[in-house]
């Protein structure tokens, strides 16, 4: 097992750490870095980026040759850390004697330590891993004393024992600002404002999950497994790509294996939505693209993406978009002209 240790300290500190340490090529872009990885040992790439407020956000997507024991020196005022595994699995523990907990694939994670303890992570070698890191500073000088968001973080997370590890499922709805996050395509300043947005979102939702009635919707996901969970984000990704198609809950259960009810308890635990509800939701988004982007008129509209009465069409376009179709065309046009 190669073991590393990463000395604490701020973004770019870190990074050249890693750095040294992965022999990568290290590149500071908007201020995000990113550290790719081409070698023997290690390969893919790590990414990152800190706001003033004290938080930070670093992406892990790689495979390693040989075990690795990453030491992560502890801070003088340590970070809250929330962990979010997509694909693979690594271990933790606190100092190198402390019991290890498995971060797996679909699992999230909070963590808080002491001053006086390393963190240890562990990977496994020849198994790709991706997984992000949202870091919050616990000093007040540094994020300021009047960031509410910090302060209820602060109430949530720091009144934790000294050593901290909540591993759970992962909220699905984090999911998707995590994703959100790392696609948006943007630059420079729109970009950073979008990205520290949407961090403020994920953290403001990790507190409001971290509730009784959350823990309660954590219980009763334990009744899917991961395949079955893989293959309601297939057919999901499939609905997205052929929206206008005329999908019957039988058709989407026997394409993905799974029981009728089963297929509807995996879109309520992945979409917060019913099969249908999430079919009339990509369809309606789909339709919001084509009227902005596309010379079609509203009826041609409502065609392509295979609804068949107008009128539906528009009621529900309106519940979403607070006005219809028609002028929702007409106010995107007025912009172009205007621009």
């Amino acid at each position: 097992m190669k073991s590393i240790y990463l000395k604490a300290g701020k973004a770019q500190d870190v990074f050249n750490e890693l750095k040294k340490s992965l022999k990568g090529t290290l590149t500071l872009n908007n201020e995000e870095y990113n550290l790719a990885m081409e070698s023997d040992f290690v390969k893919g790439n790590i990414e990152g980026i800190a706001f003033q407020e004290g938080m930070t956000y670093m992406q892990f997507d790689l495979v390693f040759s040989d075990d690795v024991m990453l030491s992560m020196e502890s801070f003088k005022a340590p970070p809250i850390l929330f962990a979010y595994c997509s694909e693979g699995a690594l271990r933790h523990s606190f100092g190198v004697n402390g019991d290890k907990k498995s971060l797996k694939k679909y699992n999230s994670g909070v963590l808080k330590s002491t001053t006086s303890i390393n963190s240890i992570l562990y990977f496994e070698k020849n198994i790709p891993i991706k997984f992000s890191i949202i870091g919050v500073g616990t000093d007040t000088i540094a994020n300021g004393q009047n960031n509410d968001l910090i302060k209820k973080l602060k109430n949530t997370f720091l009144n934790k024992k000294e050593n901290y590890l909540d591993i759970r499922f992962q909220n699905f709805k984090i999911a998707e600002k995590i994703e959100e996050f790392n696609t948006i395509n943007q630059t420079g300043i729109v970009r950073n404002l979008l990205k520290k947005g949407i961090l403020q979102i994920i953290l403001a939702m990790e507190i409001e999950q971290h509730t009784d009635s959350f823990t309660k919707i954590s219980q009763a996901i334990t009744c899917l497994t991961l395949k079955q969970i893989d293959e309601i984000k297939r057919i999901s990704n499939f609905i997205i790509n052929f929206p206008a198609e005329q999908f019957t809950i039988k058709f989407l259960a026997q394409k993905t294996g799974l029981s009728p009810n089963k297929l509807q308890e995996g879109f309520k635990l992945v979409h917060n939505r019913t099969v249908n509800d999430f079919i009339t939701f990509m369809r309606i988004e789909k339709a919001e693209d084509l009227i902005r982007t596309s010379d079609l008129n509203i009826s041609e509209i409502v065609y392509s993406i295979g609804f068949t009465s107008r009128s539906y069409f528009s009621k529900i376009f309106k519940q979403k978009y607070n006005c219809s179709p028609k002028d929702y065309k007409y106010n995107q046009n007025s912009v172009a002209k205007t621009a």
